[in-house]
């Protein structure tokens, strides 16, 4: 009995001896008068640090409400790696008055993610430096690969923007996929789109054209051709927006890549049985991530 009891004392002390010893740190990266605010977390030092370089839209250092990339930490730190993500410029409220100003392009975000790999190359604490693209991040992190050792791109497109847009947008009305192709000749040829049918507004307001312009003239398909470090490309095959297709381009693009399809693994990470939960994890942090998606990455990084 003296036995059992001092095991069970032994289990529940190592269980909180584990939690206590992830350490964090908030850390406050200025790209000029861009405010990149981050979490920090690791559990020891001298391992790899992971550095999230996010998708499309105003995500913050957790992935909004699905919580994808707070659950992402959770998942790697718990493997002994460290883990860095950041408020996106576009969602930090302190950076809207120079966003207005100055607008916005796509060099901007590779702009951030060297700022924030400039604050970490030298640190001693950690082994080396993993970029892990997502999304839309996938294509940025490709572009800032100088002083990383290894590169993961997570739900990458295999294809200019332009064309993920039309056929996004087809998918759900074939009418609006042609007018939206209409527009991206006009802006591509003119620079700016003239009139916007108001279903359309909130992808070609006039404020946003420049920054389609300029994320259309970059092609993942030439720029992962240039990426000459380890790198692992990832896609889950209940990803309804980007698509197992896009992560074989990148693949047969950079044949010398691993290249894994993780069953029930959607957009935002979560692993989904039912097909009808598919949009709903995009607002619920109740939907788990991939533990495989967790497996291959742990595997990948610590080879």
């Amino acid at each position: 009995m003296v036995r059992f009891i001092t095991y069970i004392t032994c289990i529940v002390f190592g269980v909180l001896a584990s939690k206590a010893q992830v350490k964090s740190e908030e850390i406050m990266i200025n790209n000029q008068v861009i405010q990149l605010p981050g979490t920090l977390t690791y559990t020891s030092e001298k391992q790899p640090l992971l550095i999230w370089v996010h998708g499309s839209g105003g995500v913050n250092r957790d992935g909004n409400q699905p919580q994808y990339i707070k659950q992402f930490r959770e998942a790697v730190n718990k493997e002994n790696l460290a883990f860095f993500s950041y408020d996106k410029r576009t969602a930090n409220p302190n950076n809207v008055r120079f966003i207005q100003e100055d607008g916005i392009y796509f060099s901007d975000f590779v702009s951030d993610i060297k700022e924030v790999i400039h604050h970490f190359k030298n640190d001693k604490r950690f082994s080396e430096i993993i970029l892990i693209g997502h999304s839309q991040g996938s294509l940025i992190a490709m572009l800032a690969l100088d002083n990383v050792a290894k590169y993961i791109s997570l739900a990458g497109a295999g294809e200019t923007i332009d064309k993920t847009l039309v056929r996004q947008i087809s998918k759900q009305s074939p009418e609006f996929g042609k007018l939206t192709e209409q527009y991206i000749k006009e802006l591509m040829t003119t620079g700016e789109i003239k009139e916007v049918n108001p279903n359309l507004m909130s992808l070609f307001a006039k404020q946003n054209q420049p920054f389609i312009k300029s994320w259309i003239t970059v092609n993942p398909i030439e720029e992962i051709k240039k990426v000459a470090i380890p790198t692992l490309i990832i896609n889950g095959d209940k990803d309804f927006q980007v698509l197992i297709n896009d992560a074989e381009n990148l693949h047969k693009a950079k044949p010398d890549a691993e290249l894994v399809i993780i069953k029930n693994m959607n957009h935002v990470l979560k692993h989904i049985e039912k097909d009808e939960d598919n949009m709903k994890s995009y607002m619920s942090p109740d939907f788990k991530i991939s533990e495989e998606l967790i497996t291959t990455i742990v595997e990948f990084v610590k080879k």
